[in-house]
């Protein structure tokens, strides 16, 4: 299916690896010029060299910690121009409130929370000068699903999307879109991190991870290209009526008990 994104830019943070460098790697097969964002300069290089040899299009990268004011001026000074913004940055460790001290918490919320906060305020500002864009956050089903085990990552993700479909449901009438996706579980280093320690919370055993992932749907996590293939439509005015909503891609856990 042609999404009609040819020419188009596209800013995706976290892009270096799992969810955001799939999604810039099919955006690019678009034909979406891609600008990755992440913290690792190496990582983000080897990430670029993949869509390059695979697609015929721009692809600019940038280190920043977007856990700064600074780094997040950085990329919209430089790339602010972009016609879609996926904020798919930060990974908030998991464990109940009494593991997840002060400073702990909130060094995971200046990166996956205000991160996302500041992203948008600033690509807001420019996409809505301009009569157009699309935002697409990238969250989380515990934002839904809420978890005292993960309560950092459930609290967090419950205000971005509350941040997400408020804005959404403004930024319409500029002509810009806000909107989202809850992935569950994603084969990605991220999940391997978040069942090492629920297997040794529940099993005794951090290696044993491999067999929690025997009770999720069809057996399996979700493929980063499941969720990619979600923002690229999303982003694409194929979706163009579609704004302040949350799509949950998780198998339908979320109706689980």
């Amino acid at each position: 299916m042609d999404l009609k994104l040819a020419g188009r830019k596209a800013v995706i943070t976290g892009g270096s690896k799992g969810i955001g460098a799939a999604s810039a790697l099919m955006l690019a097969k678009e034909g979406v010029d891609v600008v990755l964002v992440a913290r690792d300069a190496a990582t983000l290089e080897g990430a670029a060299a993949k869509i390059r040899g695979a697609a015929n299009v721009s692809v600019q990268t940038l280190a920043a910690d977007l856990a700064t004011r600074a780094g997040v001026a950085g990329v919209v000074d430089r790339f602010g121009d972009a016609d879609i913004l996926v904020n798919n940055a930060g990974a908030i460790p998991g464990g109940s409130i009494a593991e997840i001290d002060a400073d702990r918490w909130r060094q995971a919320w200046d990166l996956k929370v205000f991160g996302y906060i500041d992203m948008c305020r600033a690509f807001l500002d420019r996409m809505t000068s301009r009569g157009k864009g699309v935002i697409v956050n990238v969250v989380g089903m515990a934002g839904e699903k809420l978890d005292h085990k993960y309560i950092a990552g459930t609290a967090g993700n419950a205000s971005l999307i509350a941040m997400t479909k408020a804005l959404g449901a403004g930024s319409i009438d500029k002509g810009v879109r806000v909107l989202g996706i809850n992935p569950g579980p994603v084969a990605t280093d991220r999940l391997v991190t978040l069942m090492k320690k629920r297997a040794a919370d529940s099993l005794g055993d951090p290696e044993r991870w491999q067999e929690l992932t025997k009770a999720m749907p069809l057996g399996r996590a979700a493929d980063p290209d499941e969720i990619a293939a979600a923002v690229c439509f999303l982003a694409s005015d194929l979706s163009s009526y579609t704004t302040g909503v949350m799509l949950n891609i998780d198998g339908g856990i979320h109706f689980r008990g």
